[in-house]
C-alpha cells in the first residue's frame, strides 16, 4: 500500500520559516515527479512546487524565489523549505506523487493527507 505522510506543519508568524517533509512508503518514488499542493478553506487545491525525477524545478508565481522543493531518493521523500512567510501561505500543504503535467493536480497518481500551514500576520 503506498502511502505519502507529510510532517513539518504549524504556526508561525508572518516572515518566519518552516520545512515540509513527505516521506513516501510502499514504492520508490525515485523516477517519478513529485509536488506540492496547498489548499486554503474555501478554495481549489492550488500548484506550489514540483520536482522531476532529475531534480528540475518548477514553482507557482507566488512563491517562487520563497520556497524551495527537493528531494532524497535514498529517503524516498520530498521537502518543502518554505521562506518569509506571509498570511496568504496559511493551507493545509499536501505532497503528491507521479504525474505527467507537473501543475495539473487531476494528473497527479498519489497523495498524502495534508499538514496544516498556519501564517499569523
Amino acid at each position: 500500500q503506498v502511502q505519502l505522510v507529510e510532517s513539518g506543519g504549524g504556526l508561525v508568524q508572518a516572515g518566519g520559516s518552516l520545512r515540509l517533509s513527505c516521506a513516501a512508503s510502499g514504492r520508490t518514488f525515485s523516477s517519478s515527479a513529485m509536488a506540492w499542493f496547498r489548499q486554503a478553506p474555501g478554495k481549489e487545491r492550488t500548484f506550489v512546487a514540483a520536482i522531476s525525477w532529475r531534480g528540475s524545478t518548477y514553482y507557482a508565481n507566488s512563491v517562487k524565489g520563497r520556497f524551495t522543493i527537493s528531494r532524497d531518493n535514498a529517503k524516498n521523500s520530498v521537502y518543502l523549505q518554505m521562506n518569509s512567510l506571509k498570511s496568504e501561505d496559511t493551507a493545509v500543504y499536501c505532497c503528491a506523487a507521479e504525474t505527467t503535467s507537473y501543475y495539473d493536480r487531476q494528473e497527479y497518481t498519489y497523495w498524502g493527507q495534508g499538514t496544516q500551514v498556519t501564517v499569523s500576520s
